[in-house]
């Protein structure tokens, strides 16, 4: 069976850049590895895809290749390659086996701890305009008892079974890698006489009290770090950090836009038609809007600055206020008698130029059942 080409196998172009050549081994890598898939021609399928990038990947393989294709490769021709430009495979493998075996490549040494989420959530005012609230959080710190090496007495010893290195190798299949030790979690030493209030693991479950000061302008989604605020790490490591991700609750009289707010106003029809000087609501007091006569349902006022100051540029959005021309209810017998009177003064033709939208409606319907009626 004749061999495909190298680009095929790899699902990219002959373009290709040498981190997206990369990308793609690593996909393939991750999708038919032995120890990751048990289908029977998966291992084939490895086989192939590694061949290909360890051509492709070396500068002057790749551009024998491109001249030649697979006959560059045979009868002893292009050799050992030794160009620049040659991608680290064991590079990929670490990351692959990381990914599989649940270790960190060739990170050495103790392992920091992991890194926690809190979800924080706000009024719209408090994302405004910034807030400090203090958060309790469930988390691993480190034992006092033991100031976190997890020995009783204070002494470690050089860990046995990865003689000090924190990494031990593992066959798995055809390869050989390295991890971290399972017996000193990477740490290199091992505890004689084990603390007893954390058994050894210089970490104990508690709820850590904190105060987060929240910037003004922060929206859905935006997080805060707190770096070393997160769980402590194993054997005296580094703690992690804590990530407080912000949620805004929903507004009953605004809506955020980015660092625009959006409101609702209700006016009068006569207001609308008249025209009025109307107070609106924002979020640090009270403004004005001049409606003019003749006002439309749904137009937009726009309050220059009366947005959110956004957290990064500091730049003050606007608010935009869209104005509902409501229908009176519960009218007393004058006010009845009196729209009686004006809707008097519709009838006929007239109504074409006090009410356009309304008359180009009517036109329309007229002219869609005229089409489709014949």
């Amino acid at each position: 069976m004749s061999k495909r080409c190298y680009y095929e196998v790899l699902a990219v172009e002959k373009s290709v850049s040498a981190d997206e050549l990369k990308k793609a081994f690593r996909r393939l890598a991750m999708k038919y590895h032995p120890d990751r898939n048990p289908d029977a021609d998966a291992q084939d399928k490895f086989k192939e895809a590694k061949e290909a990038y360890e051509v492709l990947s070396d500068a002057n393989k790749r551009r024998m290749y491109d001249q030649h294709g697979h006959a560059a490769f045979e009868n002893g021709h292009g050799g050992g390659g030794g160009g620049q430009g040659y991608a680290d495979v064991g590079d990929i493998f670490g990351d692959i086996f990381g990914d599989i075996f649940g270790g960190g490549g060739r990170s050495r040494g103790p392992r920091r701890g992991s890194d926690l989420r809190y979800i924080m959530e706000l009024d719209l005012e408090e994302a405004v305009f910034g807030i400090e609230r203090r958060i309790e959080v469930p988390t691993l710190v480190s034992c006092q008892h033991c100031t976190g090496t997890g020995s009783a007495d204070g002494k470690v010893e050089t860990c046995g079974t990865c003689r000090g290195q924190g990494r031990v190798r593992m066959q798995q299949g055809i390869f050989s890698v390295q991890q971290a030790c399972p017996h000193c979690g990477g740490s290199g030493q091992a505890v004689t006489n084990p603390c007893d209030h954390c058994h050894g693991q210089g970490r104990l479950e508690d709820q850590r009290v904190l105060s987060v000061k929240i910037p003004p302008g922060v929206d859905n989604g935006d997080r805060i770090r707190l770096q070393g605020e997160g769980e402590a790490g194993p054997a005296g490591a580094p703690a992690g950090d804590l990530f407080v991700e912000v949620q805004v609750r929903p507004h009953e009289i605004f809506r955020r836009d980015g660092d625009d707010l959006y409101c609702e106003v209700p006016i009068r029809f006569s207001q609308a038609a008249l025209g009025d000087e109307i107070r609106v609501p924002t979020l640090d007091g009270e403004a004005e809007i001049k409606v003019p006569h003749e006002t439309q349902t749904g137009r937009l006022f726009r309050l220059r600055g009366k947005g959110v100051k956004s957290v990064r540029s500091r730049v003050a959005g606007d608010l935009l206020c869209r104005v509902v021309v409501e229908t009176p209810v519960k009218l007393t017998s004058r006010q009845r008698e009196l729209l009686e009177e004006f809707e008097t003064t519709f009838e006929g033709d007239k109504a074409k130029r006090h009410s356009p939208k309304s008359s180009s409606f009517l036109d329309g319907v007229k002219a869609f059942w005229e089409k489709v009626t014949g």
